[in-house]
């Protein structure tokens, strides 16, 4: 099935856009104009519920987005470093404007700084200001002002309209537009993205579930084959309460949207995909119904394995809920194939009789199977790194790990709900891109 890619941003630049990606041969772009800013996440909101991917103008309605939470699916800004700016600077050069002394909002310093140095053109006199939440049209005016009074600045690059309305009456300025090549490299990768999204989420999911007996029986060992099935003959399922209604557990795990069916020693099977398994769980963070089932029959242990193959899955599953056992009374265990388990406990916190402390840092290295001293260093990075986001070759010199691991590493972190695929860094490399996160830890 094709993918629908909404394009959000600035009437002119989703105009831009929409041809560009007509022109790759790329038929279902909707366009969603943002006309005010304050009017992006109700934007948002409404390609959300028509899009299966969303391509953005630029990193500003990107960034509003995921500050409002609204990014749940496959999305990227296109960005204006490299050829977008290094055809603005060639422009000006055109015009005999003085390109070493330039004023640049938005864009990040490394990037700027890495396209000037590759033209060969000097960068001590230019002045960037990167972006951050919350910075007004008004701001960047009043820094291109100030880079003109105070640092000898000739033009001013700015990245927003309303920016350029202010200040193109006052002095040189010049609005950077998306290249063609950009949009096409952005929306190519976005569509292998979304692709991928797909063919990930349709993967099984089979999960193996463990109950004990009643709250007074927590942490019996779980059934097995071989043990008594009169209570599966008195309404319930091997491996749950004496007595206990399989149609309850049913009626709990039916949140999964999958089937319930019964393994040979008579322990509950869910049979799901992927995708819904991490809709509900929030990306792997949580499982809603484990607190219920543990009021209810005082242990629980639940085992999810993800494979391409329904076999594949189930051996992931029966490892899974082993990990599970050794947790604790109360836990899930979700093993991905070639990746670390998940564990997940009772409301996010700590399972019983495990030493990990509480609160968000052992939470989220649980959820990604990270080490606090990995975790530390990740946000040393991102606090101290370049603004634009994290890339898999940063990570990996920074923890001194091959770029494969790095990859691995933020797609846990993506995987965890705190780090989200931005954009591309494209120009002057070959093969595949290198994709640009946005680190929240």
């Amino acid at each position: 099935m094709a993918t629908t890619v909404g394009v959000i941003g600035p009437e002119d630049l989703v105009h831009k856009v929409l041809v560009a990606g007509t022109e790759c041969g790329v038929r279902r772009l909707r366009p969603y104009a943002v006309r005010r800013e304050d009017d992006t996440e109700r934007t948002v909101a409404r390609a959300r519920a028509e899009s299966d991917a969303l391509l953005f103008t630029g990193i500003v309605p990107y960034s509003v987005a995921a500050a409002a939470g609204l990014l749940d699916r496959p999305a990227m800004y296109v960005p204006y470093s490299g050829a977008t700016l290094l055809r603005t600077l060639v422009e000006l050069l055109r015009l005999g404007h003085d390109v070493s002394r330039i004023s640049i909002d938005t864009l990040g310093r490394a990037e700027v700084v890495e396209t000037l140095t590759e033209a060969m053109l000097p960068t001590e006199h230019v002045q960037v200001l990167p972006y951050r939440p919350g910075l007004t049209s008004h701001d960047l005016a009043d820094f291109h002002r100030d880079a003109r009074d105070r640092k000898g600045a000739r033009v001013a690059v700015t990245c927003a309209g309303s920016a350029y309305r202010l200040l193109e009456h006052e002095l040189h300025t010049v609005r950077l537009l998306p290249s063609r090549h950009s949009v096409r490299a952005t929306l190519r990768a976005l569509l292998l993205a979304t692709a991928g999204v797909h063919s990930e989420d349709a993967r099984v999911a089979l999960g193996i579930v463990e109950v004990s007996p009643g709250p007074d029986g927590a942490g019996a060992p779980p059934a097995t084959a071989g043990t008594d099935r009169t209570a599966a003959g008195s309404g319930g399922t091997n491996g749950t309460a004496p007595g206990a209604p399989a149609r309850t557990l049913a009626e709990e795990l039916r949140i999964l949207g999958g089937s319930l069916a019964e393994l040979p020693d008579g322990r509950p099977l869910v049979v799901t995909t992927k995708g819904v398994l991490a809709e509900v769980t929030g990306n792997f963070t949580r499982l809603p119904f484990l607190d219920v089932l543990a009021a209810r029959h005082g242990a629980v242990r639940i085992g999810f394995g993800l494979g391409r193959t329904a076999a594949e899955a189930e051996a992931l599953a029966a490892r899974a809920v082993a990990r599970a056992r050794a947790v604790g009374p109360v836990a899930a265990v979700i093993c991905p194939k070639d990746d670390v388990d998940i564990v997940i406990g009772p409301e996010d916190t700590p399972p019983p009789g495990t030493r990990e402390e509480s609160g968000t840092a052992a939470a989220l290295a649980r959820r990604t199977g990270l080490n606090r001293k990995t975790l530390d260093s990740l946000r040393a990075l991102a606090a101290e790194g370049p603004g634009e986001g994290l890339t898999a070759h940063l990570v990996a010199e920074h923890l001194d790990v091959q770029q494969r691991t790095a990859r691995r590493i933020l797609k846990r972190l993506e995987r965890a709900g705190v780090a989200v695929p931005a954009a591309l860094r494209q120009e002057g490399q070959t093969g595949r891109p290198p994709i640009v996160y946005r680190v929240r830890l």
